[in-house]
């Protein structure tokens, strides 16, 4: 599965993208509430054939389902809501850097 990356590490990247963006939005005039985040993701199951059965998850980029005859992917949709340990109950503020041609 060269061209794919384990389901845990693409959410593990996601809360840091997340978490870096709330860190700089902080103190800033614009910010974006955050209800939902939806992942729509093609992956593939590998199932281990050692002791101690493993699943994994493997995602991957578009433009390597394409060769991945041999295994078999599904489309995956996760909806995630961001909740802070500190305040379960109040919506996720995140910012970001402008994009060129935003206002």
């Amino acid at each position: 599965m060269d061209n794919a990356v384990e389901l845990a590490d693409i959410i593990a990247q996601l809360r840091q993208d997340l978490s870096r963006a709330m860190a700089e939005g902080e103190g800033t005039d614009l910010r974006f509430q955050a209800e939902q985040i939806e992942l729509e993701l093609t992956v593939g199951v590998e199932r281990s054939r050692e002791p101690g059965v493993k699943v994994r998850f493997w995602v991957f980029d578009a433009g390597a389902t394409a060769r991945q005859a041999t295994t078999d992917t599904q489309r995956l949709t996760l909806t995630l809501k961001p909740v802070r340990p500190d305040a379960p109950d109040r919506s996720v503020l995140i910012s970001g850097d402008e994009l060129l041609g935003e206002d």
